[in-house]
């Protein structure tokens, strides 16, 4: 769930001259990280009333990537002048926990509790995060220069995809966990342009070039289970997907004034609650219909229209959607690209228009964020380091010189424990 402002797309390295480079929520939408030209910022999401800024670093400037590990300490940082590598950060500490150089360009990257992958243009890199080892690199995938992928956020079966084909709709599964792959989905008839995963990993959402369809598939299998018409009208560009914590919600926002929030409702084989309404009845009958008309007319039958809907003040600007509970009511936000975010109230019983809860600024000079001083929850006592040299693995990434000695440790980070953000072990290779 990320927003890159330069045309090079959500992790592209382009765009000098603009107030920040990238906005990101984590895995759980609990915490909103800004790339700006001097550094990077970190807000707490959970309050609706305020916009809390609980950390800002102006050590890596013009920052275009930068993704956090849910709410703790780990934070992955990319910049214009060095988009080949990626630096891994403890800001609690203000340390440094190790840094990777890639062949070419980093244009995403995504991180769960047990995998921290690196998109290239043409490969993908996947690390083991307790120890950073590189377990695995995907060598000449179709080329991809949006860096368009996405990492469940279950560290259990840590799905990754990405598209399977550049000029067809197609879909690569792949399981970071056993490093093999699971399924090819063909989603589309054009490009892929957007994908997310529930939070289980058992649906994925995706989204075309066109952006006028978006469907949802079941995971691992790759049957289609949903399809939701955005529009008719014209072909939009689709910034972000993202389903509700419960998975029972799917928000879609794009390039124009219009977020949608699709329902998805699985209606049972008894029938008893579609007779409830004749908007249901008719889709019953459509469905039995639907394999006697040709494949483009029985498609355009089974598409739902969207639950709520949200309308931006402005429209042009990219942006980034999420779904999260806050004070225990659903709530949609929205970052955008000239610099705001906003938080909406969603119905989850009738939908409709979503009224706004509150708008914000996160790039104003009014925004005061604390220091490292201010954050550290631990003294920064000099960890210990080793000196390592660089190498290359399966066609691979190269260590930066210095990494933290960590002790090393079993099963996935516990983001509990200050000293695990993660336990970077040192391995000879």
């Amino acid at each position: 769930m990320e927003i890159g402002e330069g045309t090079g797309g959500s992790g592209g390295p382009d765009g000098p001259g603009l107030r920040f480079g990238c906005a990101s929520f984590n895995q759980d939408s609990t915490s909103l990280a800004l790339g700006t030209k001097t550094g990077y910022k970190l807000f707490s999401l959970t309050m609706v009333d305020k916009l809390d800024c609980i950390h800002e670093s102006a050590e890596t400037p013009d920052v275009y990537i930068v993704e956090r590990l849910f709410s703790s300490s780990l934070v992955v940082v990319v910049s214009i002048s060095m988009p080949q590598r990626m630096n891994i950060y403890h800001f609690k500490k203000g340390t440094e926990i190790c840094n990777y150089s890639y062949p070419n360009n980093i244009l995403a990257v995504k991180l769960n509790r047990q995998r921290l992958v690196v998109c290239l243009e043409e490969s993908i890199y996947i690390h083991n995060i307790k120890d950073m080892k590189l377990l695995k690199t995907l060598l000449n995938t179709p080329s991809n220069p949006s860096g368009l992928c996405a990492l469940s956020i279950n560290h259990s079966n840590s799905y990754l995809a990405y598209p399977g084909s550049a000029t067809i709709g197609e879909i690569i599964v792949y399981d970071a966990n056993n490093l093999h792959t699971v399924t090819l989905i063909p989603a589309h008839d054009s490009p892929v342009a957007a994908l997310t995963f529930n939070t289980p990993a058992t649906k994925l959402a995706s989204a075309s070039e066109r952006g006028t369809v978006i469907r949802v598939f079941s995971i691992p299998e790759g049957l289609r289970l949903f399809e939701f018409r955005r529009g008719m009208k014209r072909y939009v560009n689709i910034s972000s997907l993202s389903f509700s914590p419960d998975g029972q919600f799917l928000c879609a926002s794009s390039n124009t004034e219009t977020v949608h929030i699709f329902k998805l409702e699985q209606l049972g084989p008894s029938g008893g609650d579609e007779a409830a309404t004749w908007t249901a009845y008719m889709g019953k009958m459509f469905s039995a219909a639907s394999s006697y008309l040709p494949a483009q007319v029985s498609g355009m039958m089974s598409q739902d229209r969207a639950f709520a809907t949200v309308h931006l003040v402005t429209s042009g600007q990219r942006n980034v959607c999420t779904l999260a509970m806050i004070q225990k009511l659903p709530r949609l936000l929205v970052a955008t690209a000239n610099g705001h975010l906003f938080i909406y109230n969603v119905d989850p019983l009738d939908g409709g228009e979503c009224t706004l809860s509150q708008g914000s600024e996160f790039t104003g000079p009014a925004q005061a964020c604390p220091s490292y001083a201010a954050t550290a929850a631990l003294p920064a006592s000099g960890p210990v380091t080793a000196t390592l040299t660089g190498y290359s693995e399966d066609g691979g990434a190269k260590k930066g010189e210095v990494i933290p000695e960590h002790e090393f440790a079993a099963g996935p980070v516990c983001l509990d424990d200050e000293n695990e953000f993660p336990p970077v072990s040192i391995q000879k290779c």
